[in-house]
């Protein structure tokens, strides 16, 4: 240790940092929905305190990002700033002497302000330089406590305890002065003793702000640091409280002072507080231009930053959640700025088809960040499923197989715990299926739990086997107005669309010249038929009753059909956004109210794997469509059960209904007509 004329230079307790782990889960929050890629400074609170048993603890949590520090007795709060790098090559490559310069020059202005006089708090200060890798939960982080190198000052003698000093009563008046004193007064102060008489006194009752001088006799002061040492030495805050004590009273070189290290515990006990008699040299060097210094040895002893690897300590689940997110998140702070991640989160999907469709939409719903998802389907998973349906596995396939729906809700939580997912065993009545009287009351319970469903949730995927199968659920999806999003496939070919929500449009209101449709009067699944859908399992062979496809068609119609419902829900008019027709044209020629954030939305796509061709077309509505027209909308509300039983005992029933009959006698009829006037000719 060196010394002056026999006195030892005074050496600090430096602080130990202790992160609790919410200070972390705090950061990954603000980072991910707050700052993303901003990585200016924000402004922190630490605290401290005497503990006999750990000493010079410095310690944050999740509160410390709070605008204003959570009050704790016993504790000091001390204000500070976090600077959270993108990178770790930016965290790496940072000078971190030049960076504690010149946070420190910026201290020493506020310090020449003499501001620190009516707030001595406000000495202290911290800095977190810190890199949080979100996809491991790592946390690189190096704590700095800045204080100027200088001046440098020396022990008299070796500190003593204060109840050597003090009597009882006088010590009873020091606590109960402490106890006294404002909060942002409580870091630094001053005691003065008469005799049996001590009284605890504000800075700013003894330091005159345009005084530069100290008037007063030094054998009966003490200036008080709150001490968070439990060794012979004084604690960090002493030193930059005496940097800023002799700058402002330069009167005091040459002079011994006496400084109490007040350790005060939760008993609001003092008498492991220390007494040090220190003496200011003659040719005391200024803090002005000394350089700074306070960077934290690392857990090798070396100046250096510290790694948090909380991957281990955090919740499994949490983590899984956070992390799930985030390529969302990224896409948001790099890409799309505009974004809503929250509609995905609260939006509740049901899917009606459990199977090689429903696994893959189920899987592309999880990326985008949705996390209600119920699946409806009333069938088995076989041997021949998991390797094309992705949710199942062979254990699902034993004992004669698990329901679709629930295996498909349970591994679904087995990716992502937190998903709320559910499977609803039902099975979809379906026109020119027939009824009868034994199955009667099994169909009844099961277009309840269907209508139910579809009342329940936002969107309804249409992911079925056969055409008939999708009526029943567009006619009930028509009826509450929910969002549609339809896929079928081919063996080679694949079609998605939404469904618009509007009524019916009057004779003309949609235009062929126009350049788009209105999002509610887009056509659904049936508005291009012109015929009732009849049973189109009878008479299927083996190869018939499997949904046949290339394999990667499922995939690709899965994945958009969950795009174009992005798209929607990111668009400003949601299910009114237009579909354009011509949606080949370059994206910029197409005017900005046509878009979302994500671009337009089309009607529909059909793809052909087998030309590898894609082709957006669009159409609207058609009056007599035999599931949204206002026809059969009205005739299920007035009718219901009745309506829909007529419907399943004979496909042809919606052809009346619906005037189809009579339009397609119209055009035969016309077909007639047209042969007759060709034979005359001739």
């Amino acid at each position: 240790m060196a010394s002056k004329n026999g006195k030892d230079i005074i050496q600090y307790v430096p602080f130990m940092s202790f992160v609790h782990p919410s200070f972390w889960h705090t950061l990954t929050e603000m980072k991910l929905d707050v700052d993303k890629l901003n990585d200016t400074t924000k402004q922190l609170f630490g605290r401290f305190t005497y503990r006999e048993d750990i000493g010079s603890v410095f310690e944050v949590d999740g509160t410390s990002f709070n605008s204003s520090p959570q009050r704790e007795q016993f504790y000091e709060n001390v204000r500070g700033i976090i600077m959270n790098k993108n990178t770790i090559e930016e965290f790496k490559n940072i000078d971190k002497a030049i960076l504690l310069n010149t946070i420190g020059k910026t201290i020493w202005a506020d310090v020449k302000k003499k501001t620190w006089i009516n707030m001595p708090n406000i000495l202290l200060n911290f800095v977190v330089l810190s890199f949080a890798d979100l996809k491991k939960f790592h946390y690189y982080y190096w704590f700095a406590f800045p204080t100027p190198s200088q001046p440098t000052v020396y022990l008299n003698e070796k500190a003593k305890l204060i109840t050597t000093q003090f009597s009882f009563d006088q010590l009873q008046l020091l606590v109960q002065g402490y106890n006294s004193l404002d909060s942002s007064q409580k870091s630094f102060f001053i005691v003065t003793k008469s005799d049996d008489k001590l009284s605890v006194i504000p800075l700013s009752n003894i330091l005159q702000p345009n005084c530069n001088e100290l008037s007063l006799d030094l054998s009966d002061v003490y200036f008080v640091f709150a001490d968070p040492s439990n060794t012979d030495n004084p604690g960090w805050p002493l030193r930059i409280f005496l940097a800023a004590l002799l700058d402002h009273c330069t009167n005091l070189s040459g002079k011994n002072i006496q400084v109490i290290g007040l350790r005060c515990n939760v008993k609001y006990e003092i008498a492991n507080s220390l007494v040090y008699s220190i003496y200011i040299s003659q040719d005391i060097q200024s803090a002005e231009n000394a350089g700074w210094v306070g960077w934290e040895r690392n857990d090798k002893g070396n100046f250096g930053p510290k790694l948090a690897n909380m991957s281990a300590s955090m919740d499994p689940v949490v983590l899984a959640d956070t992390s799930s997110d985030l390529n969302i998140k990224l896409m948001k702070w790099r890409l799309v700025p505009n974004i809503d991640v929250e509609v995905m989160k609260s939006t509740k999907c049901l899917l009606l088809g459990a199977g090689t469709l429903g696994c893959h939409v189920a899987r592309n719903l999880l990326a985008w960040g949705f996390r209600h998802i119920t699946f409806i389907d009333n069938g088995k998973v076989s041997y021949s499923n998991p390797t094309r349906q992705v949710l199942f596995n062979y254990q699902d396939c034993l004992n004669g197989g698990r329901k679709k729906a629930e295996a498909a809700a349970d591994n679904l939580k087995n990716i992502l715990p937190t998903v709320t997912a559910k499977g609803l065993v039902a099975h979809i009545p379906m026109p020119g299926h027939p009824i009868g009287e034994s199955l009667k009351a099994e169909t009844i319970s099961n277009i309840k739990t269907i209508t139910e469903a579809i009342a329940d949730h936002d969107v309804i995927f249409l992911l079925l086997d056969t055409r008939e199968a999708r009526w029943l659920p567009t006619l009930v999806a028509a009826h509450y107005g929910k969002i549609v999003i339809n896929a079928a496939l081919g063996f080679d070919s694949y079609l998605v669309m939404r469904h618009g929500i509007g009524g019916t449009p009057s004779e003309g209101a949609t235009l062929v010249n126009a350049t788009h449709i209105a999002g509610g009067q887009l056509g659904c699944y049936f508005c291009n038929d012109v015929t009732a859908p009849g049973n189109s399992l009878k008479d299927r062979t083996l190869d018939q009753q499997c949904t046949v496809t290339r394999p990667g068609v499922a995939a690709i119609a899965g994945a958009l059909a969950v795009e174009i419902l992005v798209g929607l829900l990111q668009h400003p008019l949601r299910v009114e956004a237009p579909a354009i027709y011509n949606l080949n044209q370059e994206i910029d020629t197409i005017s900005s109210d046509m878009q979302g954030v994500l671009g337009p939305v089309p009607h529909s796509i059909r793809g052909f794997l087998h030309s590898y061709q894609t082709v957006v077309p669009t159409c609207g509505k058609f009056k007599q469509c035999i599931a949204c027209s206002d026809n059969v909308l009205n005739k299920y509300k007035e009718a219901g059960m009745e309506f829909l039983f007529n419907v399943f005992n004979s496909g042809k029933y919606l052809e009346e209904v619906t005037g189809l009959t009579e339009l397609q006698l119209s055009a035969e009829m016309t077909d007639i007509l047209t042969f007759s006037d060709d034979d005359d000719n001739e």
